[in-house]
Formats: structure tokens, sequence, C-alpha cells
């Protein structure tokens, strides 16, 4: 069972600044996300947020637009699962 990683005010500053990004659209997708979601975040969540914020822009911008899909060591449910939230909010 996740527990709610986002009560320290700290982590949530981190994960922000982690979502900032070189590409505007990507930006504005991760912050529009972050803002609506960042305080439910499970540990599960964070965790597949780190690994999307290690890709480039131009892969992320193509995980995030449904270009393509997570593969290798992103090819997790939990970053599935994080993806198609992201991709509606």
């Amino acid at each position: 069972m996740s527990i709610i990683h986002q009560a320290d005010p700290a982590n949530r500053a981190r994960l922000r600044w982690r979502a900032r990004r070189g590409l505007l659209e990507n930006d504005l997708i991760l912050t529009r996300f972050l803002d609506a979601n960042e305080v439910t975040m499970t540990d599960d969540d964070v965790d597949a947020f780190s690994r999307l914020m290690e890709l480039s822009d131009n892969e992320l911008m193509d995980l995030l637009l449904v270009r393509k899909e997570p593969d290798g060591l992103l090819d997790l449910p939990q970053v599935h699962a994080l993806l198609a939230r992201i991709r509606v909010a």
C-alpha cells in the first residue's frame, strides 16, 4: 500500500523543480498536472514521475503526446498509470 509522499513541502518543491523543462509544452503539461495532483501523489506516483524526469525533453514529449509508449526500464505499471493521468490532466 502506498502512502502519501507529498505531505512534506520540501519534497513537493523538489518535485516541482524537477518538472521544469526546456520545452515549454512539457513544462505546461507537467505544471498543470502537478497543480491538480501533487498533494495526493503516492510514493509510486512520485517514483514514476522521477523516472520520467530522467528523460530528454523530446523523449518525454513523445510519451506525453502518445507518440510512443514507455519501454525498457520505463515499462512499469506505475509509469503507465501516471502517464495516463498526466495525458488527461
